[in-house]
């Protein structure tokens, strides 16, 4: 094995070691097998680019292609033309992979189920690393830098991961890195001989290792050993920031901590909402007597950016046994113990644990974890509230006007965090609150007030057939339509009473559902709803209700009430059967009552912004993909259309070809200003030099003749038998004959076209022999029969010659430098340019 086929392997080699780095993230790890095989073929297609030779940066480009190939083929080959070339629709579907990949990282813990989308992220990530290290270490052989990537490889999965072997996995990426230096230490050698010699110790003794390679082992295993030993010794710890909880993803594995990873928790919500038929996704049943307050609770949503409310990043532990009484609640207040237990359908696939709010206790199987902020169950390694069954104990706190309107000040803390508005948000925003609450003497007041004026007396309408709105001024835009959805009520009144000083979030979950003729309670997806919760010292997050005809006022805010009575149980509108009804109910909620109010609810719940783009794609779009598309499948194809094209040129006759541009002779470079392949010769075709500059027929004669022979060469070369820069045209003929293997007939044809250079090289008056390009085709035709089928195909599809249309561009380039560089001085930077495309050394055009 060669020297750079033995760097290249150990370059693939470093990047799979360093991606063993991410086998303890995801579950099964089956995605490193088809990691290793792309990267195999990656890396293949580097070394057959390199042995053309193709330019560095072509060769770079050329990987970069196949890889994008490679993974269309495994990702999107529904999406792309014949299953490898992509498309707009396999790009689009690539971009959903990733999306989904983002939202499963964020949502599941350590280590997270192989889906599609973290599939497509884990071994795209370990080719674009591996694309990284071959161009350093191999291309531009400099394997040093190659550490670069390998380091960031490593230290994302060490960043993630959960302690534990964290050491194995370095010691396995660093002894990939070791490896990698090695080789090209050794490759660098090779090129130079045995330089150093180990000197025997003793007599008799045999010479030790090469000297360099004998340092750099021992540099190598003491880096290593200290890496490895300097962790253990007792020094003083980094803590907080980046250094501070790694592993602590949700489910660490002891459950003793860990944090909320799911950046918004509602993504299955919005899954169940976009459906076509309503269905029951919850039933349950309780011993309280007051059902319209049984809002069953996901999450709450505490972090305002103006645009969209989402949960905050948490601390969560296991589960205890008993939940601590809630923040801020007197035991003044009054509170009854209810027990419910609850029924998930198996089609209600949720992250997040619906519970009455404030929970004591809950009893379930499965992994899950508690968030004692929010007092939220998530799930934890993929849990899912698919088909549980489940009991909470939970408090109903029964707070009274005079109790809220008494409460104190909240604590800084509570302050700090929960009335934070950002800048972006419209200043009519606070205005209106003002405007609303004028004349309220406590933040009791200020928080009926903004209740009743969005239930009440604002004039708003519940309506599903507004345009959701996204963006700062939505808020402003909603106040001034005054339509809008549960989620436009919640987000608008939580707005306004943190410019009010109130500290306020928003929870999400479903409204007190319709109850059964059997007892129980049916929450169905129409049931959807999100709310206000206001805190108030003494009293806690006490929950408002300002959607108009939607969900249950509460009690403590209903005039010349004391919460010590219990109101009517709303009506079921569904159908009082035996059984639970599957049917959609008439609860008042967030609801859709069709498809399109469907659709549109969920576009709300999921907080996130929502495109209001036009229907369609732009038609420049279209074309630009269609574009994008087309030039990605042509680009593979260019060797062999620019091979194709020159053979054509090369074997048209004598007044055609005598005036066609092309490269120069094998082995020497043209200088761009001559004819067809520079009419200049010392290479393959011979150790001579003639400029002809193709102006007398004489002359166009003898460049037709150099054409052919190039046109000989150069198929030689395709099949196999690379030219030989020293030697004269006969001598070439001899060994193509001899390499080729070719009869006397063909090899007749050979030294024919020989002997026709020779003697348009050194007669008097060069003249064209007639039938040249028969030769070169009957030799071709000899050639091909003698060869593998990979080889034939090869020589059409990937022909080795084809790189001489590099290195033209190249001698145009430089033809078209001196040019410049006689007029005024050549700028630095393209002296560097020049140097991208100039081909390896060693390598000639001619």
């Amino acid at each position: 094995m060669s020297g750079r086929a033995r760097l290249t392997l150990c370059s693939a080699a470093a990047t799979l070691m360093a991606s063993c780095t991410l086998l303890p993230l995801v579950d099964p790890a089956t995605w490193l097998l088809q990691a290793a095989f792309l990267l195999a073929i990656q890396s293949g297609v580097g070394a057959a680019a390199r042995r053309v030779p193709l330019a560095r940066p072509l060769t770079v480009a050329v990987q970069a292609l196949v890889t994008l190939m490679l993974l269309t083929l495994v990702f999107a080959r529904e999406h792309a033309l014949i299953g490898l070339v992509p498309g707009p629709e396999a790009f689009r579907h690539f971009g959903d992979l990733f999306q989904a990949g983002a939202d499963d990282v964020t949502r599941y813990a350590i280590p997270a189920p192989l889906s599609d989308g973290i599939r497509l992220m884990v071994i795209g990530g370990v080719l674009v690393i591996g694309l990284a290290v071959d161009t350093l270490a191999v291309t531009f052989r400099n394997a040093a830098p190659a550490g670069l990537p390998l380091l960031a490889l490593y230290s994302v999965a060490a960043g993630l991961a959960d302690g534990g072997a964290d050491w194995l996995w370095f010691l396995v990426a660093a002894a990939g890195y070791l490896m990698l230096l090695l080789a090209e230490g050794r490759e660098r050698l090779s090129q130079w001989g045995r330089v150093f010699g180990g000197v025997a110790r003793s007599p008799g003794e045999p010479s030790g290792p090469v000297a360099p390679v004998r340092t750099g082992r021992r540099i190598g295993m003491a880096a290593l050993g200290v890496a490895l030993v300097v962790p253990l010794l007792p020094l003083p710890a980094i803590q907080g920031g980046l250094l501070d909880g790694t592993g602590t993803g949700v489910g660490a594995g002891n459950g003793s901590g860990g944090t909320i990873s799911a950046v918004n928790p509602l993504v299955s919500l919005r899954d169940s909402l976009n459906v076509d038929e309503d269905r029951t996704v919850l039933t349950l049943r309780t011993n309280s007597t007051n059902i319209s307050d049984m809002y069953l609770r996901i999450v709450s949503l505490d972090d305002f950016d103006g645009t969209t409310w989402k949960p905050q990043k948490r601390h969560i532990v296991a589960v205890p046994d008993e939940f601590p009484t809630p923040g801020g609640l007197s035991p003044d207040v009054k509170r009854t113990v209810i027990t419910t237990r609850v029924a998930a359908a198996n089609g209600y696939a949720q992250d997040w644990l619906p519970m009455p709010y404030p929970p004591s206790s809950v009893r379930i199987d499965g992994n899950w974890r508690y968030e004692p902020v929010g007092m939220t169950l998530v799930g934890d390694h993929g849990q899912k509230t698919s088909g549980k069954n489940y009991e909470v104990k939970s408090l109903d706190v029964q707070p009274t006007a005079e109790q809220l309107a008494s409460a104190s000040e909240a604590p800084s803390t509570i302050r700090n965090n929960y009335t934070e508005v950002p800048d972006s948000l419209p200043s009519v925003v606070a205005q209106r609150a003002r405007q609303i609450t004028k004349g309220a003497t406590s933040d009791y007041e200020r928080a009926v007030k903004l209740q009743d004026y969005f239930a009440v007396t604002g004039g708003f309408e519940y309506d599903t057939e507004v345009e959701v709105g996204s963006g700062p001024d939505a808020i402003a835009r909603f106040l001034r339509d005054k339509q809008g959805f549960c989620v436009h009520y919640s987000f608008a009144m939580a707005a306004m009473a943190r410019t009010l000083g109130i500290p306020a979030r928003v929870a999400v979950g479903f409204a007190p559902g319709s109850p059964q003729a059997d007892g129980s309670v049916a929450v169905s997806l129409k049931d959807a709803h999100a709310w206000p919760e206001l805190y108030f010292e003494g009293v806690g997050w006490t929950r408002f209700e300002p959607t108009p005809t939607r969900g249950t006022t509460p009690t403590y805010t209903l005039p010349d009430t004391s919460g010590d009575v219990v109101p009517d149980v709303p009506e079921a509108s569904s159908s009082a059967g035996a059984e639970p009804s599957a049917a959609p109910s008439a609860s008042t909620s967030c609801a859709a009552a069709d498809k399109k109010e469907a659709e549109a609810c969920a576009a709300v719940l999921p907080l996130d912004e929502v495109d209001q783009g036009g229907g369609g794609t732009p038609w420049y779009a279209i074309a630009g993909w269609t574009l994008l598309g087309a030039a990605a499948l042509a680009v593979p194809l260019l060797p062999m259309l620019w091979r194709l094209r020159r053979r054509s040129v090369r074997l048209a006759s004598a007044r055609h070809t005598g005036s066609a541009a092309g490269a120069a002779p094998p082995g020497r470079r043209g200088n761009g200003e001559g004819g067809e392949d520079g009419l200049r010769t010392d290479g393959p075709g011979g150790a001579v030099r003639l400029d002809v500059p193709a102006r007398e027929a004489g002359e166009a004669a003898a460049a037709h003749v150099l054409a052919v022979w190039r046109e000989l060469t150069d198929t030689a070369w395709d099949y196999g038998i690379e030219p030989d820069e020293a030697l004269t045209p006969r001598r070439a003929a001899e060994r193509i004959v001899r390499l080729g293997e070719l009869d006397a007939s063909v090899s007749r044809s050979v030294h024919r076209v020989a002997g026709a250079v020779e003697q348009v090289l050194f007669a008097p008056q060069p003249q064209a022999e007639a039938g040249l390009a028969d030769e070169v085709r009957a030799v071709r035709a000899a050639l091909r029969t003698r060869v593998s089928r990979t080889t034939r195909i090869r020589a059409v599809v990937a022909p080795r010659s084809a790189v001489r249309a590099v290195w033209d561009l190249a001698d145009r380039w430089s033809a078209l430098k001196a040019s410049w560089a006689a007029r005024l001085k050549t700028p630095a930077w393209a002296a560097r340019l020049v140097t991208l495309v100039r081909r390896p050394s060693g390598q000639q055009s001619g």
